[in-house]
């Protein structure tokens, strides 16, 4: 893919028209809130096109859009007002991103956005531009009719039914043991297309963020060993050693050929299954993809000279992608609604005093002003020295904050 003709924009100019330098997002959410503190802090001026008045980056964005993300008029006012266009969650409509791309630069484009949106045009992309040994899809069947549910190879049992479409965060997924179960299951999500993927012997989970420019150039973060609990994200561990080097190169090389292969712009992450096959350190499944920057890269706000929000807005206005260096240890602690809830479910006030005396912890909330079970309302940080005083320090903080999972950390 070549670069745009209207690439680069520069940051803290002013076009002939007189309007200064502004960079677009379609999403108001945290993400879409990192990405516009990080653009200012550059010196472009930003705007946000989401529905919801009360947006996290809606509220710090200097242009905020009010309109559904499929409104005409809407995605005309985004696109008079920016350079470029980018995008904080794989759900938005290609066909939105399509409508931008007529004006000026989106990155990503809606064509890899589309691929992350569909299960099973994933799998197929991975299948077709992984090839790296020791890395592969898990065993899958397409169910999209009653033909096909009755095709299914019992080897794939038991397995997890995923709807192709809508899915994250441990939504739109059933855990079947057998053929009854998994047509009980097809029949509970409506018999909408789904994947059913092969139940395999899971070790623990990572992920690699990438950014690859309109040149080509690729840059990579370290791979993150992550948790979760209940299908969402709870803790990430990103340091020298936190799994075996074979895997974490295994990993960076996949995630840059999943980018290469469909000529990929902007920031990506892919999440990986380390799995149980015999050998010494297990082997690597690709598990799914995101066109964006991830909770588990929330860590590099703090741990990294360069931010993964950096390099999105780097990679989308055509700036050199430099690569980035981790100058600290960290693990990050996801925040949920949970947390301002009392064992009755009460609202509290979280003990922020005795979080932030803790050495090495850092602080982001996203501005949501409803908190309620299995919302993302922020992370904790913690850098340090050593990996142990870091891990040490998590605990505490996970203690205080009663989170979940913090026994990894």
């Amino acid at each position: 893919m070549s670069t745009p003709t209207t690439l680069p924009v520069f940051p803290g100019t002013v076009n002939a028209a007189g309007h200064p330098a502004t960079l677009g997002v379609m999403g108001g959410g945290q993400l879409g809130r990192m990405f516009v503190h990080a653009a200012q802090r550059l010196g472009y001026f930003t705007a946000v096109l989401d529905p919801d008045a009360h947006s996290p980056a809606g509220r710090v964005s200097h242009h905020h859009v009010q309109t559904g993300y499929s409104d005409a008029r809407g995605l005309a006012q985004l696109a008079s007002l920016c350079a470029a266009v980018t995008t904080e969650f794989e759900n938005v409509p290609a066909s939105a991103l399509q409508a931008l791309a007529a004006h000026g630069p989106v990155a990503p484009g809606a064509a890899a956005v589309a691929i992350a949106q569909d299960r099973i045009e994933e799998k197929s992309h991975f299948t077709a531009s992984v090839g790296v040994a020791g890395v592969a899809c898990a065993p899958y069947a397409v169910i999209e009719t009653p033909e096909q549910l009755q095709a299914v190879s019992a080897d794939l049992l038991p397995g997890i039914l995923k709807t192709a479409r809508m899915g994250y965060d441990g939504k739109g997924q059933v855990r079947v043991k057998d053929a009854a179960e998994l047509a009980a299951a097809w029949a509970s999500l409506k018999e909408v297309p789904c994947v059913l993927e092969k139940l395999l012997p899971l070790k623990a989970e990572c992920s690699v963020i990438v950014a690859r420019g309109w040149d080509g150039r690729i840059v990579s973060f370290p791979p993150q060993f992550n948790v979760h609990v209940g299908g969402i994200l709870a803790v990430t561990e990103v340091y020298e050693g936190n799994m075996p080097a074979a895997l974490a190169t295994r990993a960076q090389a996949a995630t840059e050929a999943i980018a290469n292969h469909i000529n990929y712009v902007g920031v990506l992450c892919v999440e990986f299954f380390l799995i149980d096959d015999g050998s010494e350190h297990g082997a690597l499944v690709v598990n799914e993809m995101a066109p964006r920057p991830h909770n588990s890269g929330h860590y590099t706000l703090d741990a990294c000279d360069v931010s993964q929000f950096d390099l999105q807005v780097h990679a989308m206005a055509g700036l050199p992608l430099p690569q980035p260096r981790q100058h600290s240890p960290a693990i990050m602690l996801n925040l949920l609604g949970d947390v301002w809830l009392d064992a009755a479910g009460q609202p509290r006030t979280p003990d922020w005093q005795a979080v932030l005396a803790l050495p090495g912890v850092h602080l982001h909330l996203y501005g949501k002003l409803d908190a309620h079970p299995g919302r993302k309302m922020g992370h904790l940080t913690v850098t340090g020295a050593d990996v142990a005083g870091v891990k040490a320090t998590a605990r505490q903080a996970a203690a205080i904050l009663s989170l979940p999972g913090f026994e990894a950390a």
